[in-house]
């Protein structure tokens, strides 16, 4: 099958195409300023290209009958709406309407959990949970519940369309790397002071592609599947780092309170710093929501599976370990 994917030399593009290679497709990857790092070696076929730009999604998409659509700006700092808005939605769109001149035959949307409404904070997020429509929300939550509603709309004129919304993911190939491989190096190398009281739900990159593939064979057009691991808190995430790598956590533990008053110093810092923030308002959202996500509807329809997170930590220091990432 020929099958186009988008955002194909990030954490979870990279997983894909090897996998989609791996089982005999021929794969088109759309790179971004003719970066082809994280897919050296891998035979695919490259197009330089930005979902920003029309023309060059016509000439991706053209003769294939599979879009994996990947590609997303994810932000946590602040002053970079506009950008995230662009990508997220601008480009969703453009690859909706590039999916509908090539007459492909299905296109598989990667959204978000962060897509869905949070509340209520007591009940289970499972697939019948709302887009968020909060202004409040930050804007990555908001884009991507706005890129949601364009493939819907798209659905709706006719498009072929599915969609499947991970959690927190790690794993191997996070050649970026990714906002969570930081995460891991950072604790590896003991760069974060402190720990910050809140939890997320943590899934296999390889458990994302093995349920976004079901979802692109079986799934009815339409569909929506949540792909979810395991919630943890960030201290029982650091615990398992240690039984990984041997590598002590930080003592401390900042309560949410403390750390929502320390971000915006934390951000100013690394502004003037030229650093990417270790973390910010937006960050310490996504550490209080969408904690507790049922994949029980993938599981059924899909035959989805997450394994343990330490499976996927160890996994994740090994290509690290491999890549040269760790000394």
């Amino acid at each position: 099958m020929n099958i186009a994917v988008t955002g194909a030399t990030g954490h979870v593009g990279a997983n894909l195409v090897r996998t989609l290679v791996a089982s005999g497709h021929s794969v088109r990857a759309l790179v971004h300023g003719g970066n082809r790092r994280g897919l050296d070696g891998v035979a695919c076929e490259f197009v330089d290209g930005d979902i920003l730009e029309r023309a060059t999604l016509d000439r991706a998409f053209a003769g294939c009958e599979r879009v994996f659509h990947l590609a997303a700006r994810i932000s946590i700092a602040p002053g970079d709406e506009d950008v995230v808005h662009a990508v997220n939605v601008d480009g969703t769109r453009n690859v909706v309407a590039a999916c509908q001149t090539a007459r492909v035959s299905r296109l598989i949307h990667f959204s978000s959990i962060h897509a869905l409404s949070p509340t209520p904070h007591d009940q289970a997020i499972d697939e019948t949970r709302a887009l968020t429509s909060s202004p409040h929300m930050p804007p990555y939550d908001r884009s991507k519940a706005q890129a949601e509603r364009e493939v819907q709309a798209a659905i709706a004129r006719g498009l072929d369309a599915v969609i499947v919304n991970p959690t927190a993911i790690l794993g191997p190939h996070d050649y970026g790397p990714s906002a969570m491989g930081r995460v891991l190096l950072d604790l590896y190398y003991r760069r974060l002071p402190a720990l910050v009281d809140g939890g997320f739900d943590w899934v296999d990159v390889r458990d994302v592609i093995a349920g976004a593939l079901a979802a692109a064979d079986r799934a009815p057009t339409g569909a929506r599947y949540l792909l979810s691991g395991a919630r943890r808190t960030v201290a029982e995430l650091a615990s398992i780092v240690k039984d990984v790598t041997g590598v002590r956590p930080p003592r401390i533990t900042s309560p949410m309170w403390l750390a929502r008053i320390g971000a915006p110093f934390a951000t100013a810092y690394a502004r003037v710093a030229g650093k990417e923030p270790l973390y910010t308002k937006h960050s310490l959202h996504a550490l209080r929501n969408h904690q507790l996500v049922s994949h029980d509807k993938a599981a059924r329809e899909l035959g989805y599976t997450s394994r343990p997170l330490i499976e996927t930590i160890t996994a994740a220091y090994d290509w690290f370990r491999d890549a040269g990432a760790l000394a």
